[in-house]
């Protein structure tokens, strides 16, 4: 992580975990180190996603897998907020990510949003193959607390859609790669 206050929060929670300060493009890591790599919602807020991409690659261990999760540039809402002149409103707008890149870009500056194809563009020539790629819709966590029964259909409804031909506008994608001999 990248946020001092959030390693250190970290760090009192669990106080045996082996936290580093580091950006996703320079890992301080040697070649081959990781078993399984976790990437949440990250790629989208790096400066360089393809250097970040490259790094997940180099770490991983020969059979070593990484889960990535990255937003969807089909699910019909921006979840990031948007800046409209001049001023950040936090939230979800509607549509964002289906205008052109020009337009969505100056909406949105400080995340990108993945079509599938451009996804794993990012880790085209690194020694990865894609294990499995889908999209996910949200699991409805907070409204299953406060909620249980709007919770459950909810839940039951995103469920569905994953199975379904709408899985292509869920908000974020899973993606599971994992290092081999040859670039893909």
């Amino acid at each position: 992580d990248i946020e001092p206050e959030h390693l250190e929060f970290a760090a009192r929670t669990v106080p045996q975990a082996h936290l580093q300060y580091a950006v996703c493009e320079h890992l301080p890591y040697p070649d081959n180190y990781f078993d399984l790599m976790l990437s949440h919602e990250v790629l989208e807020h790096v400066q360089d996603d393809g250097a970040a991409a490259a790094e997940i690659a180099r770490v991983l261990k020969p059979g070593g897998r990484a889960i990535i999760f990255a937003p969807n540039r089909f699910h019909p809402f921006e979840t990031h907020g948007h800046y409209w002149r001049g001023q950040y409103h936090f939230g979800n707008t509607p549509l964002i990510n289906y205008l052109p890149d020009s337009l969505r870009n100056r909406l949105a500056p400080h995340v990108r949003a993945y079509t599938p194809q451009g996804l794993r563009r990012l880790f085209y020539g690194q020694p990865v193959r894609v294990v499995h790629h889908t999209q996910i819709f949200p699991g409805y966590d907070n409204i299953v607390r406060r909620r249980p029964f709007l919770g459950r259909i909810l839940r039951s409804g995103t469920y569905w859609l994953e199975n379904s031909f709408l899985t292509i506008l869920g908000n974020s994608h899973l993606l599971v790669i994992e290092k081999v001999d040859t670039p893909y």
